[in-house]
C-alpha cells in the first residue's frame, strides 16, 4: 500500500479539483475549432437550438388561435344556414296560446323564399298547432309566378276549409301587388295601411322588337327552330297578327283565373268592380283600397294582436330551399371538418411537445 495510506488529518488535502470537461481535449491539436473557437460555436448551437424552441411554441399558440377562429366562423355558418322553418320561434313559445305568422317577401317564385312549397308548409304547421289562435299572411310582395301563387291560394283556402274555427287574415304592409294580391284574396280577412300599395289585378308578358337596332348595326339572325311559331317570343322580329292574338288569349284566360280567385274570396265585399276597374292592373292606396272593397281594415300585426287580445307572436317563417339544403350540407361539413381539425391539432401538439422535450 502506499505510503500516503492511512491520510493525515493534520496534513492538507492532496485532493485535487475536479476538472471541467473540454471538449476541445477530444479534437487533435491542429483542429480548426479547438479551445474557445470551439466553446463559442457551442454557445451559437445552443442560441440556435434555443430560437427554435420559442419558434415552435409561438407556432402552436397561433394554430390554437387560428383553430379557434375556424370553429368560430363554421358554428356561426351552420347556425345561420340551417335555421329551421320555425325560425325565432321557442318551445314556450308555441305551447301558449299566440298568433302564428308566416311571411310572404319579394318576388314569389319557385327559387326564392316565397314559393308555394315553403309557404304553404309554413302555414299548414301555424294550422295544425292547437295553441295557435290564428294565422296571419304578412305579405310584402309586388307579385311574380301565377302558378305559385295560385298554389299558394289554394293551400289557404283548403287550411280554411279544414280548420272553420281558425281564422286567416293577410296583412299587408309595404306592397300587395299582382301575386301577392292574388294571395291575400283567400284570407277571412285583409288588413292594410294607409299607404300599402294594393291590387294590379292583372298578366303582363313583357316583350321586346329590337329588329330595327340590329338592322343598324348589321346583326342578322341566324336562329333555327322547328315549328312555325317557335320563336314566337324572339326579340329579332314582330309579332304576327295571329300570334298577337294567341298571347291575348293566353293572358286573357290566365286573367280570368285571377279574377275568379279574387271573387271567390272576397265575394260582395267587392263594390262596382266593373265600374272602378278593379281587375284592369290598376293599383290603390290601402285607404282606397277598403273604400273599393279590395281590403277590410287598417292596421298591422301589432293592430291584429291587440284585438285578439293576444300578447304572444310567433313566426313560422317559410325557408329558403338553397339555404335549408346547403344547411344541412354545411353542418355536415362543419361537424367533419371539426372533428379532422381537432384531432389533426391534436395530433400536431402531441408531436411538437415530444420534439420540444427532446430538444431540451
Amino acid at each position: 500500500m502506499s505510503d500516503n495510506w492511512p491520510p493525515d488529518p493534520n496534513q492538507p488535502s492532496q485532493s485535487k479539483p475536479p476538472v471541467q470537461p473540454n471538449h476541445a481535449q477530444n479534437l487533435p491539436p491542429n483542429a480548426p475549432y479547438a479551445g474557445k473557437e470551439w466553446q463559442l460555436l457551442e454557445k451559437t448551437l445552443m442560441a440556435s437550438l434555443v430560437e427554435q424552441r420559442r419558434a415552435r411554441r409561438w407556432g402552436i399558440f397561433f394554430k390554437l388561435i387560428t383553430l379557434g377562429y375556424v370553429l368560430l366562423f363554421g358554428a356561426v355558418v351552420a347556425k345561420g344556414c340551417s335555421g329551421s322553418a320555425k325560425s325565432g320561434m321557442s318551445d314556450i313559445d308555441m305551447s301558449k296560446p299566440h298568433l302564428a305568422v308566416v311571411d310572404v317577401k319579394g318576388v314569389i317564385s319557385s327559387d326564392n323564399e316565397a314559393n308555394s312549397q315553403a309557404v304553404g308548409e309554413a302555414l299548414t304547421e301555424a294550422f295544425n298547432n292547437d295553441q295557435a289562435q290564428a294565422v296571419a299572411l304578412r305579405i310584402n310582395s309586388p307579385g311574380g309566378s301565377p302558378v305559385q301563387s295560385d298554389e299558394i291560394w289554394q293551400t289557404m283556402t283548403d287550411l280554411r276549409k279544414a280548420h272553420p274555427n281558425k281564422k286567416l287574415y293577410a296583412v299587408i304592409e309595404d306592397m300587395g301587388a299582382s301575386g301577392a294580391y292574388y294571395i291575400a284574396s283567400a284570407a277571412d280577412e285583409i288588413w292594410v295601411n294607409p299607404s300599402s300599395l294594393v291590387g294590379s289585378i292583372g298578366v303582363i308578358m313583357p316583350s321586346y322588337n329590337v329588329q330595327g337596332l340590329m338592322d343598324k348595326f348589321g346583326v342578322k339572325d341566324g336562329t333555327m327552330t322547328a315549328g312555325a311559331h317557335k320563336d314566337i317570343l324572339s326579340m329579332s322580329r314582330p309579332l304576327s297578327e295571329f300570334e298577337r292574338q294567341h298571347v291575348q288569349g293566353v293572358l286573357d284566360n290566365t286573367h280570368a283565373h285571377f279574377i275568379n280567385a279574387v271573387k271567390q274570396g272576397r265575394g260582395n265585399r267587392l263594390k262596382n268592380p266593373d265600374a272602378n276597374q278593379l281587375f284592369s292592373g290598376l293599383f290603390w292606396s290601402g285607404e282606397q283600397a277598403i273604400n273599393l272593397g279590395l281590403a277590410d281594415k287598417k292596421g298591422g300585426i301589432s293592430t291584429l294582436e291587440s284585438q285578439l287580445k293576444l300578447d304572444n307572436v310567433v313566426e313560422y317563417n317559410p325557408e329558403d330551399p338553397v339555404k335549408k339544403v346547403f344547411g344541412k350540407f354545411a353542418s355536415q361539413i362543419g361537424y367533419g371538418f371539426g372533428e379532422t381539425v381537432s384531432k389533426g391539432f391534436a395530433s400536431q401538439l402531441t408531436q411538437a411537445a415530444a420534439n420540444d422535450k427532446g430538444m431540451q
